[in-house]
């Protein structure tokens, strides 16, 4: 699916974007994610807490696996947001698909996930021609950062 690049100042193109992208992909279905807000700079979505994303059952914190699919997530949803702002795709024309790779992933994790609902941001860092580079953060439901991410995405 390609659309024409929207005018990233309407963000409700870009919104559907997005859902878009989120209703496509049987993973990110099963994620649970909701997108809960958007601006043209930024992307936030929500994660509850479920007894299938424990990674340590003594302590019910989330699995780092889902920590990183979550901050990648957004991360690709940040690098979208990037190439609307910048009015183009990597071969010059006005179509933009949702469908960006990724190519690098890190994630640190400074706390153990406790809480029963989280919310990851993201914005771009750069976008070039052929690669975004977002930041992204994940915090619980007490705002306690949980862990922070650097992706980079290669533009279609």
């Amino acid at each position: 699916m390609s659309r024409r690049i929207p005018n990233h100042d309407d963000p409700q193109t870009v919104t559907d974007m997005i859902h878009t992208a989120m209703q496509r992909v049987p993973f990110g279905q099963w994620l649970g994610l909701e997108l809960t807000h958007l601006t043209t700079e930024r992307v936030h979505v929500g994660l509850k807490m479920r007894d299938e994303f424990v990674g340590n059952p003594a302590r019910n914190i989330l699995h780092g696996g889902i920590i990183s699919a979550v901050l990648d997530t957004v991360g690709g949803f940040a690098a979208l947001l990037g190439v609307v702002a910048q009015g183009r795709n990597s071969n010059g024309s006005d179509e933009v698909s949702p469908w960006l790779s990724t190519i690098d992933l890190r994630t640190d994790f400074l706390r153990p996930g406790t809480g029963d609902a989280f919310t990851a941001e993201a914005y771009p860092l750069r976008v070039g021609n052929r690669l975004a580079v977002t930041r992204m953060e994940l915090h619980n439901d007490a705002e306690t950062l949980i862990a922070v991410g650097t992706g980079t995405y290669i533009i279609p």
